[in-house]
Order: structure tokens, then sequence, then C-alpha cells
């Protein structure tokens, strides 16, 4: 590993270590989301302990890493991690729910499938969620300060990439594989040529159709 990468995975680590050292926390979960601004498909949250060494090269928030990269990542984070989850909550829950009670349900979702208990959870910018009475730290921009969120933020873009690829087999026309269901031009103009299908959030295209 070059100096200049182990120098920003330390900086990334930093606050971790000190809760590890100061604290004596043995396992902290990272928590962050993706899907939460598309016109499409679902919201989906990563949960992940990763352990104490753990200096993954390359990890950073998602939306720093290379699609290909975040895939070789994303498969590095599952084999090292002490354990991980994933909460996933649909577009129609999203529309009965909203997009802020929805999140906060697939961080629940999440933690639920650990199958460790950590004993802090470091989660992105989220307050006011149910973590079953695990104590935890809301961060503001955690995915491009904390390792773990980093780690956890990959975890979900990846899954949540994967769903909407395999949405784009069904629905072609939307171009899902290439935007995810964020509202591109490309998307919109096709949500307004073929009208919504099941996967698109109905109250966030009614300024579209």
């Amino acid at each position: 590993m070059k100096e200049k990468e182990l120098e920003r995975l330390n900086l990334l680590k930093h606050d971790e270590l000190k809760l590890y050292e100061e604290e004596k926390i043995q396992y902290i979960c990272g928590i962050d989301e993706a899907g939460r601004g598309p016109l499409a498909g679902p919201v989906v949250v990563g949960a992940v302990i990763l352990p104490k060494e753990s200096f993954i090269e390359g990890i950073n928030d998602s939306k720093k890493v290379s699609e290909k990269k975040r895939e070789k990542l994303y498969d590095l984070i599952k084999d090292e991690a002490v354990s991980y989850g994933i909460g996933i909550v649909d577009q129609n829950e999203i529309d009965d729910l909203n997009i802020l009670n929805a999140t906060k349900k697939a961080v629940t979702m999440a933690i639920e499938n650990l199958e460790i208990k950590p004993h802090l959870i470091l989660v992105d910018a989220l307050t006011n969620i149910n973590t079953n009475g695990i104590p935890y730290r809301s961060i503001i921009k955690g995915d491009a300060k904390e390792y773990s969120i980093a780690a956890a933020s990959i975890l979900a873009k990846v899954t949540r990439d994967r769903i909407m690829r395999q949405w784009d087999e069904v629905f072609p026309q939307y171009g899902f594989a290439k935007h995810k269901g964020y509202g591109t031009s490309a998307h919109i103009s096709a949500l307004k040529e073929y009208g919504p299908c099941m996967l698109h959030r109905k109250t966030f295209i009614k300024n579209f159709v």
C-alpha cells in the first residue's frame, strides 16, 4: 500500500481507533444508505462491523469510487466483515412512509440483519432512529469522514445498483442500468414517453407525469 493511501486510511480511521483505544469499544458498526434521491426503486441501507485492524485499500465514500472499483471493494468488505446487514425498503413503502421514515426503517432492518450486536453505531447524518437500544452517533457527511460508514456506503450502493440492473432487464425502456433510477434527463424523457412503471415512486414523479 502506498504511503499516501495509508495516510488517508489512517485519517479515515482516526476516530474509530480512538474509540477502540480510549473507550474500549470492541465492535463498531458503520451505517449508510443509498437511494434517497432517485425517482424509482428502493432505498437500501448497509450496516457493517469490520475488525479493529481492518485497513482495506481504496475504501472511501461510495460516491468517490468508480462502479468497477466499488464492486471489488464490496467483495473485500464482505469477506473481511465481522458481520454485515442490509435493509431494503421498496418504492411502495417509500410512497406510504415518506423517504425519511422509509430510510429509518431500512436502518433498523439492516441492524436486525447483523449476526453480531455492535457496541456502538456510527451513522451518516440520521437521528431519531430505532437501533434496538444500541448506542449510536450521527455524523454529518460521515461517509467521507469515517472508515466504517464509508464501507457501509459501498455495501448499500453496490446492492442497490445490482437491484436496478436486474430491473433494467424487466423495463429496458427506462435505462435503469445506466442511471439507477435517478432523475437524469434521459430518465425523465423515458418517463414522459412511456409513463411510470411499478418501480417508480409516485410521490417523486408528480412533476413529470
